[in-house]
């Protein structure tokens, strides 16, 4: 196989024509005893005054449902087909615990508020209308039972109407590729068209992200292909016949051809020739390895680690050298803690792939070796002298593209020297402090991300913010309305500003749950919008509160669903034990708060409030700087978040996000309660009894020590929040201070955010100064 770089796409770009089917563009408070009488609240004084201050404003707000799709990547972590994004780290924390208050009582007793919480929060799933989720797999094996009960799947119950050209055509497909499926069931085309179907469910998800609508659809049809394809495997051993002849093969074969030439064209041996054929010609074990791949790839968009972990090694039985479930098993196990495990898959990628197709591997590989570098052989060396011989080349193919206005060879080339200088930043500022060194390679990195990019469109995005502050006005929200649960936490803020510590601080504790990054409710945004239009119109508040009461109970519902799932599907390994560990919650213990971390939700608090006016809204809150250097210095999935990578572009983003977040605390003043992110770290210990006493929970001292806890974090911040708090990182924008004075200029006087912490309560201790 020749060894000089391919210019075919690499698969997360490739457009497979099994995956397409029409072209689409890419304090605690008591629950209330009786529910009020909104019937009897005055109405406005006239129709116009409600039409002019809830009706249109309302309204207007539909017209940045469009624009959603744009920044629908802006958000500090999202899976796209599978593929995750790695990040620079931080060398390993010296966490110190300090003596926790212990005013709070640690345990609720039986006859507790909480206690009616939970029992509330059981009575509502209890109630809920509409088919179950299917129960997943218990185990690494599959029961026919199972498997033919569910073999003719429940479309999922949020097909509420969207507005974006793209979720329409999705949706269109969906019901297109569902119909073939049915109609294949029981049939010689079952298996493919299950995949196929299957296939689409994942590419939806990835690309609309709406808490993971059709992921269990998804994993259930995988389920099915498999275990008809392990039927097939099993009959044709039984029978002699090769299990990996692919069709061409298969077809010269029976016309009494020569096979080496088909060989030689795709590779001696091994299932990863198999990896661009369609489904149609495909091996009965290539097609296995790529089910069972793509099945861990949804388990790992659902996060469901372990079982994903499970998959990837189902097709590595059959190939233990098939470099696509190598290289996302290799994903998986950073997420799970398991580096030694992680380094050893990307290594040997390095090695099988000499066309270099798995660039993941580089930035995979150096994310690895920035937590923990002794457990790779070779050290950073292992990736170094790699990327010695592939820089040169890639750079050398890339102007080859761009001299012959290749594009597809261009955009390929510049996503491989991306991650490969990106993986060479990650080398000089964690390895050889060489911060000239490092920032030269940082910056060529995002020079080739931006050459493939839409240039920023800067006048949209101050568009954005006005409609937002145009609409939420002080006068803007009616009394009375929305849901009285206090379940949702929201957790707000720009990007890289300390959120994964936030969440994970509130997860410990045994009576909230953080859900991770795909939100419930900023995916179900949209219908929400269209729903109170439709229900504002009907001019009677009576009409809107239950509207908007049922829009915020079905959030709810859903989250709580999507914990239940994810929760029975995940242990892990302890990285520093032999045997599994639990990550669940402790048994008899039903988390009544469940905390939403989509940053990019600062933009949404005016909807927030509206459906949850009770509900905690966190805003966290890091050093101008700190927080800007640290998302430029990462490479987020395609999205909005693209524009971090260039200054012009990051400076705006973050002065929208100012702008917004000064609005709310006018129209809504004290309504978000603020967290300084250097409070988190420099006095945690006085922070975190206010945090938990401020999502209305009793307090409980495991808490300080969270990082013990083995919960896999899918975020770009994975490896640090296993480390607790560590304030060596504080500042750390200085190191390169000066390549930095254009972006500094156009950040402004906004350089400097005087915030302080306002938790109730919290009183800073007098030796503790942010650095």
């Amino acid at each position: 196989m020749a060894v000089s770089p391919s210019i075919r796409p690499p698969p997360q770009a490739r457009p497979c024509a099994d995956e397409n089917i029409h072209p689409v563009n890419n304090g605690h408070s008591s629950l209330p005893t009786s529910a009020p009488n909104y019937d009897s609240y005055p109405r406005p004084s006239t129709w116009p005054v409600f039409l002019i201050h809830f009706v249109l404003p309302i309204t207007l707000l539909l017209v940045l449902s469009n624009s959603d799709e744009i920044y629908n990547g802006f958000k500090s972590y999202s899976v796209i087909g599978g593929t995750m994004k790695s990040s620079p780290l931080a060398p390993r924390a010296q966490h110190v615990v300090e003596p926790a208050p212990s005013s709070l009582p640690s345990k609720p007793s039986s006859a507790s508020p909480y206690q009616l919480e939970v029992d509330a929060a059981i009575e509502r799933r209890k109630n809920r209308k509409g088919p179950k989720t299917p129960t997943m797999p218990s185990s690494r094996e599959h029961s026919t039972k199972h498997t033919k009960t569910n073999k003719n799947p429940t479309p999922s119950r949020r097909t509420s109407p969207q507005s974006t050209d793209l979720y329409r055509t999705m949706e269109a497909n969906i019901v297109t590729l569902r119909s073939q499926y049915q109609a294949s069931l029981d049939t010689p085309h079952e298996i493919i068209a299950a995949i196929r179907y299957a296939d689409y469910l994942k590419q939806r998800d990835a690309t609309i992200h709406d808490g993971g609508t059709y992921q269990m659809e998804a994993i259930q049809v995988y389920w099915r292909a498999v275990e008809l394809l392990e039927n097939r495997w099993r009959v044709e051993m039984l029978n002699g016949v090769n299990t990996r002849a692919i069709r061409e093969e298969r077809e010269r074969e029976d016309g009494g051809s020569d096979v080496e030439e088909v060989k030689e064209e795709f590779g001696k041996d091994g299932l990863h020739r198999e990896l661009f054929l369609d489904y149609d010609d495909k091996s009965t074990e290539g097609l296995l390895c790529a089910a069972y791949t793509s099945l861990g790839k949804v388990y790992f968009m659902s996060n469901m680690f372990e079982r994903a972990v499970e998959s990837y090694e189902k097709c590595l039985s059959y190939d233990a050298a098939y470099l696509d479930a190598l290289s996302y098993r290799g994903q998986a196990n950073i997420i799970l803690g398991r580096y030694a495990e992680s380094g050893r898959d990307y290594v040997r990628v390095l090695q099988l792939d000499t066309e270099r197709i798995f660039v993941d591997a580089f930035t995979g590989l150096s994310k690895v070796l920035s937590a923990k570098e002794d457990v790779v052989e070779g050290g950073w060396d292992s990736l170094i002298q790699v990327l010695d011989v592939e820089l040169p080349r890639h750079t050398s193919a890339y102007e080859g593209a761009k001299a012959a206005n290749n594009e597809i060879g261009m955009k390929h080339f510049a996503d491989s020297l991306k991650r490969m200088h990106h993986a060479m930043f990650q080398y000089h500022d964690v390895k050889t402090k060489d911060a000239p060194e490092a920032w030269a390679h940082l910056h060529k990195g995002n020079e080739y991300k931006m050459s493939t990019v839409a240039p920023f469109n800067h006048e949209f995005e101050k568009q954005r913010v006005q409609a937002v502050k145009h609409v939420f006005v002080k006068n803007f929200f009616p009394e009375g309305i929305g849901s009285q649960t206090r379940t949702p936490i929201f957790i707000i803020g720009f990007v890289r500003s300390g959120s994964t510590l936030l969440e994970r601080i509130l997860d410990a504790h045994p009576l909230i749950v953080g859900t991770g990054e795909d939100s419930v409710f900023n995916g179900r945004l949209d219908y929400i919008r269209n729903e109170i239009v439709a229900a504002s119109q009907e001019g009677a508040l009576s009409i809107l509160h239950n509207t908007v009461k049922k829009l915020a109970d079905d959030v709810v519902a859903d989250m709580i669903e999507r914990w239940e799932i994810i929760d029975a599907n995940s242990r892990s390994v302890d990285p520093d034990q032999d045997e599994d560990t639990e990550t669940k919650k402790e048994e008899g213990e039903k988390p009544i708060r469940f905390a939403d971390k989509m940053l990019t939700n600062y933009m949404n608090v005016g909807f927030i409030h509206l459906l949850f006016p009770n509900a905690l809204i966190l805003h966290v809150a890091r050093e101008p700087m700190d927080t800007i250097f640290s998302a430029y210095k990462h490479d987020f999935p395609p999205g909005g978040l693209d524009y971090t990578s260039e200054f012009k572009g990051l400076a705006q983003l973050y002065h929208s996000y100012r702008d917004v977040m000064e609005h709310w605390d006018t129209v809504l003043p004290g309504r978000v309660t603020h967290i300084r992110y250097e409070d988190m770290v420099t006095d945690l210990p006085n922070v975190a009894p206010k945090i938990i006493e401020a999502a209305g929970v009793p307090w409980d001292p495991t808490v300080l020590d969270f990082h013990k806890k083995k919960h896999a974090v899918n975020t770009l911040s994975t490896t640090q929040v296993r480390k607790g708090v560590y304030s060596h990182h504080l500042k750390g924008w200085k190191r390169y201070e000066t390549f930095l004075g254009e972006l500094i200029g156009l950040v402004g006087d906004r350089i400097n955010y005087d915030l302080k912490t306002t938790l109730p309560g919290y009183v800073k201790s007098a030796n503790k100064d942010n650095p």
